[in-house]
């Protein structure tokens, strides 16, 4: 199964610096062990624990989302090297030259590596401003044919309305994007979710803090929610 995991910059983090090593070193040993049963894996990391552009006050937009863009880069080194030292095979592509710090996004070195058992990073987003990188593991899922994109956040799963402000808030064990775009719930952005339901690529989920949660996602055993296409 080729499948795309899509991290969070601040589940990475923890409250004194930008990584938690920890946390990155079980997120490689999930993986090393996805890998090892003969799936194929690409990884999008957000640039949160960096640089959060959009709330940022008195910069330009497109200037503010290409800082964004260099700290997914900063990111997705930083971790490829953490899974590097766990045994795992890595490289990096993104869609704007970085010298020698990474290669040039193209769909078929990407694949041809997936294939091989390397873990590949998609760092930059889309490469443009106004793109998250909801759009970006969205875009690249697409373009490498993946079977779904599995998103690890700090919430188990789509629920009605905020958890966090409404205690009385219904989390899905599944739902359709069509719905979730209708609700406006907010999965991935807008973009994304129209990007996904026209393409009909599925997504999964769930809470990256529950234990093997990422291995629990892709054997379907999990307790967050399916969006379906």
């Amino acid at each position: 199964m080729r499948i795309l995991l899509k991290l969070s910059g601040e589940a990475l983090s923890d409250k004194e610096r930008h990584y938690d090593d920890a946390v990155i070193g079980g997120i490689a040993e999930q993986v090393k062990k996805l890998v090892s049963e003969g799936n194929e894996i690409g990884i999008v990391i957000g640039g949160g624990n960096y640089w959060r552009g959009r709330s940022s006050i008195g910069i330009d937009r497109t200037k503010s989302d290409q800082i964004g863009m260099l700290a997914t880069v900063m990111n997705c080194i930083y971790v490829s090297e953490a899974f590097r030292t766990k045994g795992l095979s890595t490289r990096i592509f993104t869609p704007f030259a970085c010298s020698t710090f990474t290669e040039l996004f193209s769909k078929d070195a990407a694949v041809a590596a997936m294939k091989s058992g390397t873990v590949v990073f998609f760092a930059g987003g889309t490469g443009h401003p106004y793109f998250s990188t909801d759009t970006g593991v969205l875009l690249r899922a697409i373009e490498v044919d993946a079977d779904g994109i599995y998103l690890a956040k700090s919430i188990d799963g789509v629920y009605d309305s905020d958890p966090a402000t409404n205690p009385a808030a219904v989390k899905y064990d599944e739902i359709n994007i069509n719905d979730v775009i209708a609700k406006n719930l907010q999965v991935v952005d807008m973009t994304a979710s129209i990007l996904a339901r026209d393409n009909k690529m599925p997504m999964w989920v769930f809470d990256l803090t529950e234990e093997n949660s990422i291995i629990k996602a892709v054997s379907g055993n999990f307790s967050g929610t399916r969006v379906t296409v």
